[in-house]
Protein backbone atom coordinates (compact mmCIF):
# COMPACT_ATOMS: atom_id res chain seq x y z
CA UNK A 1 0.00 0.00 0.00
CA UNK A 2 1.21 3.28 -0.55
CA UNK A 3 2.75 5.74 2.49
CA UNK A 4 0.51 8.48 0.72
CA UNK A 5 -2.89 7.00 -0.38
CA UNK A 6 -5.53 5.90 1.50
CA UNK A 7 -7.23 2.57 0.69
CA UNK A 8 -10.16 0.97 1.34
CA UNK A 9 -11.03 -2.73 1.01
CA UNK A 10 -14.82 -3.43 1.50
CA UNK A 11 -15.06 -7.05 1.52
CA UNK A 12 -18.03 -8.95 0.89
CA UNK A 13 -18.81 -12.68 2.18
CA UNK A 14 -16.52 -11.49 5.12
CA UNK A 15 -17.38 -14.54 7.47
CA UNK A 16 -15.64 -17.38 5.04
CA UNK A 17 -12.53 -18.00 6.44
CA UNK A 18 -10.59 -17.22 2.88
CA UNK A 19 -12.56 -13.89 3.30
CA UNK A 20 -11.31 -13.42 6.84
CA UNK A 21 -7.65 -14.68 5.95
CA UNK A 22 -7.60 -11.57 3.31
CA UNK A 23 -8.82 -8.73 5.56
CA UNK A 24 -6.18 -9.48 8.22
CA UNK A 25 -3.27 -9.07 5.74
CA UNK A 26 -5.34 -6.18 4.49
CA UNK A 27 -5.24 -4.50 8.34
CA UNK A 28 -1.52 -5.91 8.48
CA UNK A 29 -0.92 -3.55 5.99
CA UNK A 30 -2.79 -0.83 6.88
CA UNK A 31 -5.75 -0.47 5.44
CA UNK A 32 -9.22 0.21 6.15
CA UNK A 33 -11.34 -2.72 6.33
CA UNK A 34 -14.84 -2.98 5.76
CA UNK A 35 -16.41 -6.25 6.47
CA UNK A 36 -20.06 -7.23 5.30
CA UNK A 37 -21.95 -9.89 5.55
CA UNK A 38 -25.41 -11.54 7.36
CA UNK A 39 -24.01 -12.69 10.58
CA UNK A 40 -23.17 -9.22 12.46
CA UNK A 41 -21.45 -10.94 15.32
CA UNK A 42 -18.93 -12.68 13.40
CA UNK A 43 -18.39 -9.91 10.89
CA UNK A 44 -17.74 -7.34 14.14
CA UNK A 45 -15.45 -9.99 15.84
CA UNK A 46 -13.52 -9.83 12.50
CA UNK A 47 -13.41 -6.09 12.42
CA UNK A 48 -12.10 -6.07 15.83
CA UNK A 49 -9.23 -8.28 14.91
CA UNK A 50 -8.42 -6.36 12.23
CA UNK A 51 -8.37 -2.89 14.32
CA UNK A 52 -5.52 -4.85 16.83
CA UNK A 53 -3.59 -5.62 13.20
CA UNK A 54 -3.39 -1.94 12.44
CA UNK A 55 -6.20 -0.90 10.44
CA UNK A 56 -6.92 2.64 10.77
CA UNK A 57 -10.56 1.36 10.79
CA UNK A 58 -12.68 -1.36 10.11
CA UNK A 59 -16.04 -1.75 10.99
CA UNK A 60 -18.63 -4.37 9.84
CA UNK A 61 -21.78 -3.88 7.18
CA UNK A 62 -25.07 -5.76 6.84
CA UNK A 63 -24.71 -7.03 3.43
CA UNK A 64 -27.59 -9.93 1.71
CA UNK A 65 -27.55 -10.23 -1.48
CA UNK A 66 -31.02 -11.44 -1.83
CA UNK A 67 -31.99 -7.94 0.26
CA UNK A 68 -30.97 -5.25 -2.17
CA UNK A 69 -31.92 -2.69 0.57
CA UNK A 70 -28.47 -3.62 2.20
CA UNK A 71 -27.07 -2.31 -0.54
CA UNK A 72 -26.95 1.54 -0.53
CA UNK A 73 -25.87 1.96 2.91
CA UNK A 74 -22.84 0.13 2.36
CA UNK A 75 -22.53 2.43 -1.04
CA UNK A 76 -22.84 5.58 0.98
CA UNK A 77 -19.77 4.40 3.16
CA UNK A 78 -17.67 3.64 0.44
CA UNK A 79 -18.23 7.00 -1.08
CA UNK A 80 -17.25 8.67 2.45
CA UNK A 81 -13.82 6.82 2.48
CA UNK A 82 -10.75 8.63 1.03
CA UNK A 83 -8.20 7.60 -1.60
CA UNK A 84 -8.14 4.21 -3.27
CA UNK A 85 -11.45 1.82 -3.24
CA UNK A 86 -11.16 -1.73 -3.56
CA UNK A 87 -13.68 -4.56 -3.01
CA UNK A 88 -13.06 -8.47 -3.20
CA UNK A 89 -16.20 -10.53 -3.10
CA UNK A 90 -16.81 -13.89 -1.76
CA UNK A 91 -20.45 -14.51 -1.72
CA UNK A 92 -21.93 -17.32 -2.58
CA UNK A 93 -24.17 -20.48 -1.85
CA UNK A 94 -23.81 -24.12 -2.34
CA UNK A 95 -26.43 -26.75 -1.37
CA UNK A 96 -26.24 -29.94 -2.57
CA UNK A 97 -27.38 -30.69 -6.27
CA UNK A 98 -29.54 -33.17 -5.00
CA UNK A 99 -31.63 -30.71 -2.76
CA UNK A 100 -31.59 -28.57 -6.07
CA UNK A 101 -32.93 -31.15 -7.52
CA UNK A 102 -35.87 -32.15 -5.19
CA UNK A 103 -36.65 -28.29 -4.94
CA UNK A 104 -36.40 -26.13 -7.93
CA UNK A 105 -37.22 -23.15 -6.49
CA UNK A 106 -33.76 -23.38 -4.47
CA UNK A 107 -32.02 -22.21 -7.88
CA UNK A 108 -33.49 -18.61 -7.66
CA UNK A 109 -31.46 -18.20 -4.38
CA UNK A 110 -28.37 -19.87 -5.53
CA UNK A 111 -27.90 -17.32 -8.27
CA UNK A 112 -28.23 -14.48 -6.43
CA UNK A 113 -26.30 -15.10 -3.57
CA UNK A 114 -23.35 -16.32 -5.81
CA UNK A 115 -23.73 -13.88 -8.77
CA UNK A 116 -26.80 -11.59 -9.41
CA UNK A 117 -26.69 -9.92 -6.01
CA UNK A 118 -23.41 -8.90 -5.66
CA UNK A 119 -22.83 -8.10 -9.53
CA UNK A 120 -25.70 -5.76 -9.13
CA UNK A 121 -23.95 -4.27 -6.04
CA UNK A 122 -20.25 -3.87 -7.57
CA UNK A 123 -22.47 -2.23 -10.68
CA UNK A 124 -23.22 0.41 -8.35
CA UNK A 125 -19.91 0.53 -6.90
CA UNK A 126 -17.91 0.61 -9.99
CA UNK A 127 -18.61 4.38 -11.07
CA UNK A 128 -17.30 5.57 -8.12
CA UNK A 129 -13.63 3.48 -8.93
CA UNK A 130 -13.59 5.40 -12.34
CA UNK A 131 -14.53 8.49 -10.84
CA UNK A 132 -11.13 8.73 -9.05
CA UNK A 133 -9.38 6.37 -11.68
CA UNK A 134 -7.73 3.84 -9.35
CA UNK A 135 -9.05 0.55 -7.39
CA UNK A 136 -9.31 -3.14 -7.94
CA UNK A 137 -12.02 -5.83 -7.56
CA UNK A 138 -11.56 -9.02 -7.02
CA UNK A 139 -13.86 -11.71 -7.85
CA UNK A 140 -13.98 -15.01 -6.13
CA UNK A 141 -15.53 -17.32 -8.78
CA UNK A 142 -14.98 -21.67 -8.40
CA UNK A 143 -13.61 -24.22 -11.15
CA UNK A 144 -16.68 -25.24 -10.53
CA UNK A 145 -17.60 -22.30 -12.76
CA UNK A 146 -15.08 -23.94 -15.90
CA UNK A 147 -17.51 -26.79 -16.84
CA UNK A 148 -20.86 -27.94 -15.81
CA UNK A 149 -20.73 -31.65 -13.77
CA UNK A 150 -23.60 -33.45 -12.11
CA UNK A 151 -22.32 -32.98 -8.73
CA UNK A 152 -22.74 -29.16 -8.63
CA UNK A 153 -23.56 -27.59 -12.13
CA UNK A 154 -26.29 -24.73 -10.74
CA UNK A 155 -23.80 -23.46 -8.72
CA UNK A 156 -21.06 -23.86 -11.39
CA UNK A 157 -23.45 -22.03 -13.67
CA UNK A 158 -23.73 -19.14 -11.41
CA UNK A 159 -20.08 -18.86 -10.62
CA UNK A 160 -19.72 -19.23 -14.71
CA UNK A 161 -21.88 -16.51 -14.62
CA UNK A 162 -20.14 -14.31 -12.48
CA UNK A 163 -16.33 -14.68 -13.69
CA UNK A 164 -17.93 -13.84 -16.84
CA UNK A 165 -19.53 -10.76 -15.51
CA UNK A 166 -16.39 -9.99 -14.30
CA UNK A 167 -14.65 -10.17 -17.33
CA UNK A 168 -16.78 -7.42 -18.81
CA UNK A 169 -16.50 -5.45 -15.84
CA UNK A 170 -12.46 -5.89 -16.02
CA UNK A 171 -12.99 -4.74 -19.96
CA UNK A 172 -15.08 -1.43 -18.53
CA UNK A 173 -12.72 -0.73 -15.80
CA UNK A 174 -9.19 -0.62 -17.45
CA UNK A 175 -10.25 2.53 -19.65
CA UNK A 176 -10.30 4.92 -16.43
CA UNK A 177 -7.11 3.01 -14.83
CA UNK A 178 -8.78 0.44 -12.55
CA UNK A 179 -8.97 -3.02 -12.49
CA UNK A 180 -10.70 -6.40 -11.97
CA UNK A 181 -9.31 -9.52 -11.01
CA UNK A 182 -11.05 -13.46 -11.29
CA UNK A 183 -9.85 -15.82 -8.96
CA UNK A 184 -10.95 -19.46 -9.26
CA UNK A 185 -10.41 -21.29 -5.88
CA UNK A 186 -9.91 -25.27 -6.23
CA UNK A 187 -10.85 -27.42 -2.95
CA UNK A 188 -9.87 -24.86 -0.28
CA UNK A 189 -10.64 -25.41 3.50
CA UNK A 190 -13.83 -23.36 4.79
CA UNK A 191 -17.44 -24.11 5.99
CA UNK A 192 -18.87 -24.73 1.95
CA UNK A 193 -16.74 -27.82 1.57
CA UNK A 194 -16.55 -29.37 4.81
CA UNK A 195 -17.73 -32.67 4.80
CA UNK A 196 -17.90 -32.73 0.93
CA UNK A 197 -16.93 -36.49 -0.26
CA UNK A 198 -13.88 -36.42 -2.89
CA UNK A 199 -11.96 -33.41 -1.09
CA UNK A 200 -8.06 -33.51 -2.25
CA UNK A 201 -5.80 -31.30 -2.58
CA UNK A 202 -7.41 -28.64 -0.03
CA UNK A 203 -5.66 -25.41 0.47
CA UNK A 204 -5.53 -23.21 3.82
CA UNK A 205 -7.54 -20.09 2.92
CA UNK A 206 -4.27 -17.72 3.90
CA UNK A 207 -2.62 -19.06 0.93
CA UNK A 208 -5.79 -17.97 -1.19
CA UNK A 209 -5.58 -14.41 0.60
CA UNK A 210 -1.98 -14.30 -0.66
CA UNK A 211 -2.63 -15.45 -3.54
CA UNK A 212 -5.15 -12.67 -4.36
CA UNK A 213 -2.55 -9.79 -3.05
CA UNK A 214 -0.37 -11.18 -5.73
CA UNK A 215 -2.77 -11.02 -8.29
CA UNK A 216 -3.65 -7.21 -7.29
CA UNK A 217 -0.39 -5.96 -7.05
CA UNK A 218 0.66 -7.87 -10.86
CA UNK A 219 -2.61 -6.55 -11.75
CA UNK A 220 -3.29 -10.01 -13.25
CA UNK A 221 -6.70 -11.00 -14.83
CA UNK A 222 -7.39 -14.92 -14.20
CA UNK A 223 -6.17 -16.54 -11.42
CA UNK A 224 -6.17 -20.43 -10.23
CA UNK A 225 -5.51 -20.94 -6.57
CA UNK A 226 -3.32 -23.32 -5.69
CA UNK A 227 -2.10 -22.34 -9.36
CA UNK A 228 -2.03 -26.16 -10.25
CA UNK A 229 -5.85 -26.07 -10.17
CA UNK A 230 -5.15 -24.34 -13.63
CA UNK A 231 -3.79 -27.40 -15.23
CA UNK A 232 -6.42 -29.74 -13.48
CA UNK A 233 -8.83 -27.97 -15.26
CA UNK A 234 -7.39 -27.56 -18.24
CA UNK A 235 -7.74 -31.35 -18.54
CA UNK A 236 -11.51 -31.34 -17.65
CA UNK A 237 -12.04 -29.32 -20.19
CA UNK A 238 -10.62 -31.22 -22.96
CA UNK A 239 -12.24 -34.46 -22.13
CA UNK A 240 -14.78 -34.96 -24.55
CA UNK A 241 -18.16 -34.77 -24.05
CA UNK A 242 -19.07 -38.11 -24.94
CA UNK A 243 -16.51 -39.49 -22.37
CA UNK A 244 -17.17 -36.33 -19.95
CA UNK A 245 -20.82 -37.15 -20.08
CA UNK A 246 -20.17 -40.88 -18.14
CA UNK A 247 -17.94 -39.43 -15.57
CA UNK A 248 -18.68 -38.71 -11.80
CA UNK A 249 -16.26 -35.93 -11.54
Amino acid sequence: MSNTTPETWLILGATSSMARALARKLADRGATVLVAGRDMADLEATAADCRFRGAPVSESLRFDAREPETFQPILDRMAECEGTLNAAVFVGSMPPQDEIDADPAMIDGVVTDSFTGPARLLHALAPMLEARGSGTIVGVGSVAGDRGRVGNYVYGAAKAGFATYISGLRNRLTRSGCHAVTVKPGFVDTAMTWGLDGMFLVAPPEAVADSILKAVRKKQNVIYTPFFWRYIMMIIRAVPEPIFKKMSI
